[in-house]
């Protein structure tokens, strides 16, 4: 007669943590295959939470569906519009700074003459015949650009397909969000089905609302900048403010990229005090807006701690670039609310008594007496 042995408890450990690696290991590289529709997702996501507050508004007087389209139609033709209004200006104001780069270079090079500290670097590194060189060359580079615009033009028309494919994806969201929402929160438990509901309704108006903050710090920005740009004497200052506000609402490194753009023009318009006073200014401002303006604003809109904006933008920044950057602030904003409810959902369990079978212990007091035979 065969004996019984029992089954080696090392080795079932032992087999149990390696399927778990692998299984670990095999989803981490299913995601990173997965990246790019996964980031699709990601923003669709964040554009449908962020366009349901206008859904919503225009729901009051028209269908859903109606309401949808007219949202998504505002929001593609607003920057529409508005590379209609500016691009032809622009272009028009870059082909005369072209036309006049000669005659700032000049400039330049006879003030670098009247300066003896820069005349003496100048005798060093004859950096002023480069910029003059440079500028005699400008206006019939002019010309090149419409080859670089063309290779530009290619890598746009390749991001198109993931442009409306995330458009699509959000409208998609925005039209059976709130019936999935709806179908999730019935699918748990009666005691738990009013606390998720009100997550999700608290994430999303604290989406909404960082959407809108963004759009007050990027006007801030916007004016400030178009009135220094005023005070300079810089030419198309609207323009340029317009593409500071733009450049805002990416957080960390936008305000950086406008303000290198705009630091280029005041080199060849308003040499040196203009470029000097501009990069200081720009300097301070977006130490201004990243440590009190951003805190302060987005603080109010999320209900997030000014503190806890600095390090979300910080980290996901880091980790995960621009995207992270962005999508930081309303990741704090999500966690802190998940995390509230789920310490009042533990800290009610735990205040309730129980009786040794588990149910709740119903006091002495709201017990029935049991019924008197019947005679």
């Amino acid at each position: 007669m065969a004996v019984m042995t029992p089954r080696d408890p090392v080795g079932r450990v032992v087999l149990r943590t390696v399927l778990i690696v692998v299984a670990v290991a095999l989803a981490l590289y299913i995601i990173y295959q997965l990246r790019t529709p996964l980031t699709w997702l990601v923003i669709a996501g964040f554009i449908a939470v962020a366009m349901s507050g206008p859904v919503n508004l225009f729901q009051r007087r028209m269908k859903r569906g109606l309401a949808v389209a007219l949202a998504y139609l505002l929001l593609i033709l607003i920057p529409i519009g508005l590379g209609v209004l500016l691009i032809p200006s622009m272009v028009s104001q870059i082909e005369e700074l072209a036309g006049n780069v000669p005659e700032y270079a000049q400039d330049v090079e006879e003030f670098v003459q009247e300066n003896e500290t820069l005349n003496d670097l100048n005798d060093k590194y004859d950096f002023t015949s480069e910029i003059q060189s440079a500028a005699d060359d400008l206006p019939s580079r002019i010309g090149d650009a419409a080859g670089v615009l063309q290779d530009i033009g290619v890598g746009v028309v390749s991001s198109i397909f993931a442009t409306v494919t995330i458009l699509i994806l959000s409208i998609f969201m925005v039209s059976g969000g709130r019936r999935w929402a709806h179908a999730f929160v019935q699918s748990q438990p009666a005691d738990r089905q009013d606390r998720i509901e009100r997550a999700l309704t608290d994430v999303a108006n604290a989406i909404g609302n960082y959407v809108g903050g963004a759009l007050v710090q990027a006007t801030i920005a916007g004016l400030a900048a178009f009135i220094m740009l005023k005070i300079l004497g810089a030419p198309f200052a609207a323009p340029l403010a317009l593409v500071v506000a733009f450049f805002d609402l990416i957080p960390v490194v936008g305000a950086t990229i406008a303000a290198v753009l705009i630091a280029v023009v005041m080199l060849f318009v308003n040499f040196p005090v203009g470029l000097i006073v501009w990069i200081v200014f720009a300097i301070l401002y977006q130490q201004f807006e990243n440590y009190v303006i951003q805190p302060q604003i987005q603080r109010r809109a999320v209900a997030v701690e000014g503190f806890i904006v600095i390090v979300a933008v910080l980290f996901g920044s880091t980790l995960f670039g621009v995207l992270g950057a962005i999508l930081a602030i309303p990741a704090a904003a999500t966690l802190q609310i998940v995390w509230r409810e789920y310490r009042d959902y533990r800290r009610e369990a735990l205040t309730q008594p129980i009786d040794s079978g588990g149910g709740p212990l119903v006091p002495p007091a709201a017990q029935q007496p049991p019924p008197e035979p019947a005679t």
